[in-house]
């Protein structure tokens, strides 16, 4: 069990909407577009049920009393970073600039701004955001005896930073201030089966708050869990698939209750010992396309649109997003770094298209597995044949079919959509006398 091998992935969520193009302080950023926001339980939307205050995990493990469940919970928690110019003239009067030092006309007072100019950079005030992870590790055994609560707490902190004009003196200050947050990450096992448990992982946010009730969004977003999801890892067991069950698992699967959480197997393709619980639904196994060269932030990204509209910023827009946060400048950074052969490989890419013992023209019995629609309930055990065999831009083959008993057919043969359906080669059995296939 390693969790490095779903580090890539797990850092795109932690990062999802953390910050959207243009990456200036627009008013589309002007409130966070993460998902997976946990709110303290003693605020108002809590209590009223518009925010989430818990997130619920539940899946399969196959293993024994010793199996040892590993869990790594992840989220941000953000600060605010508040921009102050010095002021020679101040209403009320206020301390002078820390440490004795002085301000660029003698007396005077810090008062917060929107954005201040110092040379050539301009400081924007912000929420930025620190990862926090809480680990907890226990025996499936011991789950199944006991539940297990695992409280944590992430003090408050303030700090305060210098500005400094071209000759020296002190133009301004950063002050940093991040609000405490507690919660607690319960674990639970219970046996469903021989040698497989249900596993129930819950996290709350229940740091106190007695004015909670009359903050708006961004005070309670400081006290907030954001982006939270969680890695969950096996030594001596393995995962089952909440999509793709195994027959005799499928009534316990069905009775996993994920709220807030969808968890899927994750890590190397094949391998059943790492599972990824995230506040967005994906696929078993995601991963990001080799090709990305970093995170773009923008919810539903498309690496290619975003990295060429950050190109076409004016100066002036690229130096508001170099100062606004350490990680848009980085972004940018990267994306001007682009050229020739990495843009161009933006542009998308079609994976080799592996054998998978199908051709145009066979003859198929349907096996739907995913009972992800109606069709699949409905289609299930018709007979079909191959139209095409295709392939879609994250490496999934598909077989576009056509129902034998369809009365448009023909349409089918033409491509029109109704009369064809597509299914992964795992739902298809291979009729006999078919190509491949059984004589």
């Amino acid at each position: 069990m390693d969790f490095s091998r779903v580090q890539k992935v797990a850092d795109a969520i932690l990062y999802e909407g953390y910050a959207l193009y243009p990456y200036r302080p627009s008013v589309k950023n002007r409130q966070r577009w993460t998902f997976g926001v946990l709110v303290p339980r003693s605020c108002r939307p809590a209590q009223e049920g518009t925010e989430a205050w818990a997130m619920q995990t539940e899946c399969l493990a196959v293993g024994g009393p010793y199996t040892v469940l590993h869990i790594k919970v992840r989220f941000l928690h953000l600060r605010a970073r508040m921009v102050e110019a010095w002021c020679a003239a101040p209403s009320p009067p206020t301390p002078l600039p820390p440490k004795g030092g002085r301000g660029v006309g003698g007396e005077g007072a810090f008062r917060p701004v929107e954005a201040l100019q110092v040379g050539p950079d301009l400081y924007h005030t912000w929420q930025e955001a620190v990862e926090r992870e809480v680990v907890v590790a226990a025996a499936l055994g011991e789950l199944a005896a006991q539940s297990r609560k695992h409280p944590f707490a992430f003090p408050p902190s303030r700090e305060t930073e210098s500005l400094h004009g071209p000759d020296g003196g002190i133009v301004g200050r950063l002050t940093r201030e991040q609000q405490p947050v507690e919660g607690t990450v319960e674990l639970a096992a219970e046996p469903v089966g021989e040698q497989v448990f249900k596993i129930t992982l819950r996290i709350h946010n229940l740091t106190p708050w007695e004015d909670g009730n009359q903050m708006g969004r961004d005070q309670v977003l400081t006290r907030s869990l954001v982006s939270t999801h969680a890695l969950l890892g096996l030594e001596g067991g393995e995962f089952v698939s909440l999509i793709d069950s195994p027959e005799g698992l499928r009534g316990a699967a069905v009775g996993c209750r994920n709220v807030g959480a969808w968890p899927v197997l994750a890590g190397e393709k094949g391998r059943r010992d790492l599972m990824l619980a995230a506040p967005i639904i994906l696929y078993d196994y995601p991963q990001v396309a080799p090709e990305s060269p970093g995170d773009l932030f923008d919810s539903t990204e498309i690496d290619e649109l975003l990295a060429l509209r950050i190109l076409t910023l004016t100066d002036q827009e690229k130096q508001a997003m170099r100062t606004l946060d350490e990680r848009t400048r980085a972004l940018l950074e990267r994306t001007e770094a682009l050229a020739g052969g990495p843009l161009l490989n933006l542009h998308g890419a079609v994976r080799a298209l592996q054998p998978i013992g199908f051709r145009p023209g066979d003859r198929v019995r349907l096996r739907p597995r995913g009972r992800a629609d109606a069709f699949d309930l409905i289609l299930a055990g018709k007979t079909a044949t191959v139209a095409s065999v295709e392939q879609d831009y994250e490496g999934q083959v598909h077989l576009a079919v056509i129902l034998d008993d369809d009365p448009g057919r023909d349409l089918g043969e033409q491509g029109k959509p109704g009369h064809r359906f597509f299914f992964r080669p795992d739902e298809v059995e291979l009729l006999a006398g078919a190509a491949g296939g059984p004589p």
